[in-house]
């Protein structure tokens, strides 16, 4: 199985990129795209000067609980930057999601109560919110992250979107909104 057939039986249809757009991205934003995989994961992500963003992490069932996902982690903490990913809010129906917020916590990563993530699929044409978890290794605050979020989005999610689509995502400040006063739960204090 290819690394795009592994990310796509994984997450959802409405977080998933077409093969083509990641490999649009891989080819003409290589500086700053990139793809690790293995016989047991596949690792896309963004590292800008000031930040690393994950795209898409997955670690097979078969390697779970073996320390890969700690490994691979670890390997984007020695790049010294404040790393910031996307990740579904818990359902209780899918035990998946509880996992994988377990998996950030224990590996320092802090929920972005402030920032708000509200994306129309253009697979599905349903809106998709999403949660921001972050680490990082000086102490950023969540505005610095907020911007961190919009320039991946419109560096990386929108990337040709029009001409690989056929229509436009939103615009980044209809996605993506910050409040100082949100007081917003934190997904990652119950699990």
């Amino acid at each position: 199985m290819n690394w795009y057939e592994k990310l796509n039986q994984y997450f959802p249809v409405e977080e998933m990129k077409s093969k083509e757009h990641m490999e649009i991205l891989l080819e003409e934003q290589g500086d700053i795209y990139h793809k690790e995989e293995g016989p047991h994961h596949v690792l896309m992500y963004v590292e800008l000067e000031d930040f690393i963003f994950i795209d898409y992490l997955f670690v097979s069932k078969d390697a779970r609980g073996m320390g890969l996902g700690h490994q691979l982690i670890e390997q984007l903490k020695e790049k010294n930057k404040p790393i910031i990913l996307e990740v579904e809010p818990v359902n209780y129906e899918d035990t998946d999601t509880s996992k994988r917020l377990r998996f950030y916590k224990r590996e320092g990563f802090i929920h972005a109560n402030s920032i708000g993530y509200r994306r129309r699929s253009l697979a599905t044409n349903e809106v998709n919110e999403l949660e921001i978890l972050y680490w990082s290794p000086n102490d950023q605050d969540e505005a610095t992250i907020y911007e961190g979020m919009k320039s991946t989005y419109q560096l990386i999610h929108t990337y040709k979107d029009k001409e690989l689509y056929g229509e436009s995502y939103q615009d980044v400040d209809e996605v993506l909104t910050f409040s100082d006063d949100e007081e917003g739960k934190d997904i990652l204090k119950n699990v």
